[in-house]
């Protein structure tokens, strides 16, 4: 048991690391950071955080390939042509060249690229061999190529901005904000003998302010939630990642909604300086007890269909960031019975409008969800979309659309 909460105490360590260094990244890249000082922070982060011995780090300028940073090596690196060698690879993989001299010192290349164009190729050793099922460099290469990606889109942010190309800076720096709004969904939703989980994100743009995530506790326990952040764009992406930062480090300390709730809002007035505010739901769900426990901080109420019942999900308190301290935040607590399901949503759904300036409207979704109840929650989500489409004719969407459904078994 105590292996298990250490492993998990890690988890979040590093879940909790990653984030914050995409914060300090992004307001790096925000406050125009050169270059150099960009590559010193992935620098850092490669050498004492995850203790990689050696980096070679090759860049293209107009297809002409040069080393602008490297570590922990001698003048081997100087034979590598990246022609031969690297412009085949477009995954991360192991690599063996023909020189022993390099292949003994680097063993995994880690391709960068924007859509079908190569911006860097990053070359790693000393990964501790001997220990590589557990080697932090290895878990975290997934990260380490976002990490390099979103560093080199902001370079060629700063190429573009000389050259005043400010359309393809703006659509780059969306780009940036995407790749970090991606981290923030889980991988994967379960559909067991306990509940069936389904969601569908939908942004208006390349990047907006919705958030939707799930979190086991333990065997009987697990959270959910959905979030829209006031505002679009970078901004929205970097408050709601470091929202999420501290609600998976926070959720486990606290039996107690309300506090976590009063907890987190004290989180976004710091970070978002009341310049922006977030509405929430959060639920906890005991699947023993058949209890589902939550709160609802300024958000859409989510609908629980029970039979042919509806009931909204109204109990909670104000939005986060909107006030210093909430004093009064107000838990709901339900009885589940099997066959229950809730759906999630932001106001982009029930706010669409059709060609007469209607709303789809709260009633409308409601009959919809009566309607359909029987579907799986897959099916269910992509029915909404339908219906939506169908509702809003030739205008165009004008704000994001996030549908998360659970059905309890």
């Amino acid at each position: 048991m105590a292996k298990r909460s250490s492993s998990h105490s890690l988890s979040v360590k590093y879940k909790d690391m990653k984030l914050n260094l995409l914060l300090e990244v992004t307001k790096a890249i925000n406050n125009n950071l050169s270059k150099e000082g960009l590559l010193k922070i992935f620098e850092d982060f490669l050498r004492n955080e995850l203790n990689i011995g050696k980096l070679v780090l090759f860049s293209s300028d107009n297809n002409n390939w040069e080393c602008i940073l490297k570590y922990g090596v001698g003048s081997e690196y100087n034979q590598i042509d990246v022609e031969k060698y690297l412009l085949n690879i477009s995954e991360i993989t192991t690599i063996q060249f023909s020189s022993e001299a390099l292949s003994k010192s680097f063993e995994i290349v880690v391709p960068v690229f924007h859509k079908t164009n190569p911006l860097a190729y990053i070359l790693l050793g000393d990964l501790e061999e001997e220990k590589m099922e557990v080697s932090p460099a290895i878990k975290h290469l997934p990260f380490i190529q976002t990490l390099a990606n979103i560093i080199f889109v902001a370079i060629e942010n700063k190429k573009l901005a000389k050259e005043n190309l400010l359309q393809v800076a703006v659509r780059k720096e969306l780009e940036l904000a995407s790749e970090m709004q991606s981290l923030l969904f889980p991988s994967s939703l379960p559909n067991d003998d306990k509940m069936e989980i389904a969601a569908i994100y939908q942004p208006h743009q390349q990047v907006g302010g919705d958030y939707y995530d799930f979190i086991r506790l333990n065997e009987n326990e697990v959270a959910f939630c959905m979030g829209d952040v006031s505002g679009k764009g970078v901004a929205a992406a970097l408050l709601m990642s470091n929202f999420q930062a501290n609600l998976r480090v926070l959720l486990p300390m606290h039996k107690s909604l309300p506090d976590l709730i009063r907890e987190l809002n004290k989180k976004v007035m710091t970070n978002a300086k009341g310049e922006k505010f977030i509405t929430f739901f959060l639920a906890k769900y005991n699947s023993k007890t058949k209890t589902l426990h939550y709160v609802n901080a300024g958000h859409n109420p989510p609908m629980l269909i029970s039979g042919t019942n509806t009931m909204q999900l109204r109990l909670g308190c104000t939005g986060l960031g909107m006030l210093d301290e909430i004093m009064t935040v107000k838990e709901g607590v339900i009885q589940i019975n099997p066959n229950d399901f809730v759906l999630c949503y932001t106001d982009g759904v029930v706010e669409l409008e059709d060609e007469q300036g209607e709303e789809f409207g709260v009633k409308t979704l409601n009959d919809l969800l009566l309607s359909f109840s029987s579907m799986g929650m897959r099916e269910l989500n992509k029915r909404i979309i339908h219906e939506l489409i169908e509702h809003k004719g030739k205008k165009p969407y004008v704000d994001d659309i996030a549908l998360f459904s659970c059905r309890f078994k």
